[in-house]
């Protein structure tokens, strides 16, 4: 009985479609290098395939006829955005100097890593969703969609209305919560790696949380006990969610233990 909106990490998928494109273009010059916008639509495109043909099989097993569809997402930043001061999301593969050099003079930045260089983007937050009103037109078809794989496409809006992708990746947590309100939902559910969002994380006196309020969420991340780019992305984009409108819900919790955390058995519930 519920409306399903799936969205999807693309880490891995798209640094790995970068690498490859532009391998490509080092061996075949006359071809045009692929831009991040374009390597983050082909990962949303085939996460997307190889998701909707999962679950339309499980769907089957268990006599259920619901269309699963994926919608390649365009989500529209701020241009001045501070964080494209502050590139600091690593993508491809290890660069040598002279490689990085190149980089640099096409007005991309690097940084060093070990032996090598590494590509790095922005992560700017999201503002809107181009295609909501596709997504929106899938649910109340009664569809499950896919959407905002991978944070989505950033694209900034131009003078005459269009719109121009930027070298950048928006985080997924972010782009989900983003995607949750403008769907109105009642749940935000963040499936991650561990069952419960815990504080003294690693340490002997660790203790997962099974509740936490807005409040104590920031006095949690003052202590910086949440670490960044893992576990700190997911508790901002689950308070933002819960803050948003009087009794959401988000839940984050174990891949494997979605049931349980739908059913209030395990994981974390972040509310007001």
């Amino acid at each position: 009985g519920a409306e399903v909106v799936i969205s999807h990490s693309n880490a891995p998928q798209v640094g790995m479609i970068h690498m490859a494109m532009n391998e490509f273009g080092k061996y075949h010059p006359d071809y045009t290098y692929a831009p991040m916008s374009v390597c983050s639509a082909m990962s949303q495109g085939y996460i997307g395939y190889d998701l909707q043909n999962a679950i339309r099989a499980e769907l089957m097993k268990e006599g259920i006829y619901k269309p699963v569809s994926t919608i390649l997402t365009q989500v529209t930043v701020d241009t001045y955005d501070e964080a494209f001061a502050e590139p600091v999301k690593v993508i491809g593969r290890v660069l040598n100097e002279q490689e990085a050099e190149e980089e640099e003079n096409k007005g991309n930045y690097v940084t060093k890593i070990g032996d090598g260089y590494r590509r790095i983007v922005a992560a700017p937050k999201p503002q809107k969703i181009v295609e909501i009103d596709a997504i929106r037109a899938l649910l109340d078809a009664g569809q499950i969609v896919i959407a905002c794989g991978g944070g989505g496409v950033p694209v900034v809006r131009k003078g005459d209305g269009d719109y121009e992708s930027v070298p950048a990746v928006i985080d997924k947590d972010f782009g989900s919560e983003l995607l949750a309100e403008l769907l109105d939902a009642d749940m935000l559910i963040i499936l991650t790696a561990v069952e419960k969002v815990a504080i003294n994380y690693n340490k002997p006196d660790q203790k997962g949380l099974d509740d936490l309020t807005p409040a104590e969420a920031y006095k949690y991340m003052e202590e910086n006990q949440f670490a960044k780019g893992s576990m700190l992305p997911k508790v901002q984009a689950a308070v933002k969610f819960a803050e948003s409108k009087a009794g959401r819900t988000a839940l984050i919790t174990l891949l494997e233990k979605a049931k349980d955390g739908i059913e209030g058995k395990t994981g974390t519930r972040i509310h007001q």
